[in-house]
């Protein structure tokens, strides 16, 4: 309780907690568009449920995860070496989890594409299959996604207090977002392509730094930036051109 209030009265303490917020919130993004476009694959009525229980599931993670900091702590020390660079369990679990995400990007693409009977589709076509394969590859991201942030809080306060109103004021605004970003890109299929690419370039990133080579989340979270705001002036011309379209049908 005394180190709780100390912390409470420490200008620097408040600082680390912001910065650490603005950070787990913009980490957070990442995991939430993957959930975002993996709800929008399931009937309606399941929608929600399931983005509640995967953002709660992430949650619960994460605490756990803060539990066990000197156990994570140590994820970071070389397990074996090839071609002179060391892995840590850190590196496999990013090196894994960019895999995966490259791949599911990459399938998503192509069923976009060239989509194909929904038979085929890598998610089962029952709606309860259907339930459990999305939470089960929610779950698997979570647990990469979690493991990099708190890795990341640990770096940068080592107060797990700090840490705890972080993450669960991440996952808050995650919760808060779900929906409306979830709708935004169904309701625009060219933002679901974008999103897609921004899921492979972040699972690239996710390679990369398990491969020893650091990528300024500054760039990759600018070039979303970026190309967000270039779709968006996108869609602002295409609705431009329907109205205009619409008034001259009108008029004549």
């Amino acid at each position: 309780m005394d180190n709780i209030s100390a912390l409470l009265q420490d200008p620097a303490a408040w600082v680390a907690l912001v910065t650490l917020v603005v950070m787990e919130i913009v980490l957070g993004i990442d995991n939430l568009i993957f959930i975002s476009i993996l709800t929008n694959k399931l009937p309606a009525e399941m929608r929600e449920k399931a983005r509640r229980i995967g953002i709660g599931l992430a949650l619960v993670m994460r605490l756990a995860l803060l539990g066990t900091v000197a156990w994570i702590v140590q994820l970071t020390t070389p397990v074996f070496e090839l071609f002179g660079q060391g892995f840590s369990w850190k590196d496999m679990i990013l090196i894994a989890g960019g895999l995966f995400l490259v791949w599911k990007a990459t399938k998503e693409i192509h069923h976009a594409v060239d989509p194909v009977d929904k038979e085929e589709d890598f998610i089962a076509s029952t709606a309860a299959t259907t339930f459990t394969s999305a939470i089960g590859q929610i779950l698997l991201l979570d647990l990469v996604f979690s493991i990099d942030s708190i890795i990341t809080a640990v770096g940068m306060t080592p107060h797990v207090p700090i840490m705890v109103v972080a993450v669960v004021a991440a996952v808050t605004v995650m919760l808060v977002a779900a929906t409306p970003l979830a709708n935004f890109i169904e309701k625009n299929p060219t933002i679901v392509m974008l999103a897609l690419a921004f899921l492979m370039m972040i699972g690239m990133t996710l390679i990369a730094e398990g491969m020893g080579f650091h990528v300024p989340k500054g760039y990759v979270y600018a070039a979303m930036a970026f190309s967000a705001l270039v779709e968006v002036l996108n869609m602002f011309a295409r609705r431009k051109r329907e109205r205009d379209k619409l008034a001259k049908a009108v008029s004549h």
